[in-house]
C-alpha cells in the first residue's frame, strides 16, 4: 500500500473545486493507495504523465478537461505527495 499526503493548502483548494473534479479525484487517490502510480497507466482518462521546465520531477494526471491533479512520487519510503489541484495553466 502506498501512503498518500496532501499539501495543507490543498484542503481549501477542494471545497472550491466542481462536485465532479472531486469525486474523480478520490477515485484518483484509492488507485494510488491500492496499487501505486504505474497503475494510472491502465486508465487512459487520467493520461499520466512526466513534467518538464518548472515542474520536472512531477507528474500530471487528468482529473477532467481542465484540472490536473500535480504530484510527486517518492519510491524510498512508497509516498505520494500531492502539491496541487489546479486548472491547467502550466
Amino acid at each position: 500500500m502506498w501512503h498518500i499526503r496532501e499539501h495543507k493548502k490543498l484542503e481549501k483548494i477542494i471545497t472550491k473545486l466542481p462536485a465532479q473534479v472531486v469525486k474523480k479525484y478520490e477515485l484518483w487517490k484509492d488507485i494510488i493507495f491500492r496499487h501505486g502510480p504505474e497503475k494510472l497507466k491502465e486508465f487512459p482518462g487520467f493520461h499520466d504523465e512526466k513534467l518538464t521546465g518548472d515542474h520536472s520531477g512531477q507528474r500530471s494526471s487528468r482529473l477532467n478537461l481542465q484540472y490536473r491533479v500535480i504530484y510527486e512520487v517518492d519510491k524510498d519510503i512508497v509516498t505520494i505527495y500531492v502539491i496541487e489541484i489546479t486548472a491547467h495553466d502550466y
